[in-house]
């Protein structure tokens, strides 16, 4: 490997390795206090508002975000900002959460004076338990002073990337303090893959009179006739109590072509207790179950509690609904 590749990977590996020591320092530093703040947070009548400058500030707003799609009330408020009016977006009934390395960004001292003038909650989060930030908060999350990355020029690297998890770590403390289940989580995700992989079986399957179904004796003339006209590929078979037996596919038809196929019952041809998926499963599942192991499925019936089809769904429902 030429020397300048050889240094470049060095400075990758290294850079992973510093950040990994302070990720390290980080989880045992964790202690009663991240625990009052995750409680405080999950009770706040209003939302938590996030604030910091510069790469701090960045930190900030990516906390918010996260906090707002799981399930936590949360926004960003510039410092310079909040310093010409935006202080007005922060109410009685919100907290506040600080982020600053040194503790003594100058331009957090009025978001500072307002939380203690109205008595809204400030959360700090800082490497300096002697700094501004941290002697007026109400509750203090403390951070490494681990190295930065960048050695030279101490470019924030390694507290940034602190600062990020302790939010990440904040968020998913809270989610499972709630409850917050991932058909919550589609609420606020309804697009893209990942609101796709988040739709249920019941909103993307064929249903009703749209999935072919036949009944236990059925001949086989009338069970293909049936999968024709429905052209999903199969046709599903229901016992006398309604649960599904069995499914026929063209893979069925095609193995059982050399015999007197229709005139044979349907119960002689199908698969007996075939794969299926709740109406409550998440597309994501769906695709999963089809793709498992050897089997590569291409359909799957959809079945309700009491184990009687109630829908359909097909491997081009899925792409076609964004899921791959």
């Amino acid at each position: 490997m030429p020397d300048t590749a050889a240094k470049t990977l060095s400075a990758l590996k290294r850079t992973i390795e510093t950040e990994r020591e302070g990720m390290l320092q980080l989880q045992s530093a964790l202690d009663q206090a991240a625990v009052d703040v995750v409680d405080l947070i999950g009770s706040v009548e209003g939302r938590l508002a996030c604030v910091g400058v510069g790469k701090s500030g960045h930190v900030a707003r990516k906390i918010a975000a996260t906090l707002a799609s799981t399930g936590t009330p949360a926004y960003f408020v510039h410092p310079a900002e909040a310093s010409h009016g935006d202080l007005g977006m922060i109410s009685q009934q919100d907290a506040v959460l600080a982020l600053s390395k040194s503790g003594e960004t100058k331009e957090l001292s009025d978001i500072i004076a307002y939380c203690r003038r109205f008595s809204v909650p400030l959360i700090g989060m800082t490497t300096d338990a002697t700094s501004t930030l941290a002697k007026n908060s109400d509750h203090l999350l403390l951070v490494p002073n681990a190295a930065e990355a960048c050695g030279e020029t101490r470019a924030p690297t390694t507290s940034t990337t602190l600062m990020m998890a302790y939010g990440d770590a904040l968020a998913v403390a809270l989610i499972e303090r709630r409850g917050f289940t991932a058909m919550d989580f589609k609420r606020y995700h309804p697009g893209g893959a990942l609101g796709a992989a988040l739709t249920s079986a019941a909103d993307l399957m064929a249903s009703a009179e749209d999935i072919p179904l036949v009944a236990e004796g059925t001949s086989m003339e009338a069970a293909v006739a049936e999968m024709s006209a429905k052209g999903f590929g199969c046709v599903g078979v229901k016992s006398a109590d309604g649960t599904l037996a069995g499914i026929i596919t063209d893979g069925d038809l095609r193995r059982n072509l050399a015999v007197d196929l229709p005139n044979r019952k349907v119960d002689e041809i199908m698969t007996r207790g075939p794969i299926t998926v709740k109406e409550t499963s998440l597309a994501a599942d769906v695709l999963r179950t089809l793709t498992a192991g050897e089997r590569k499925l291409t359909q799957v019936f959809v079945c309700n509690e009491a184990s009687e089809p109630t829908g359909l769904i097909h491997m081009h429902m899925l792409l076609k609904a964004g899921l791959s």
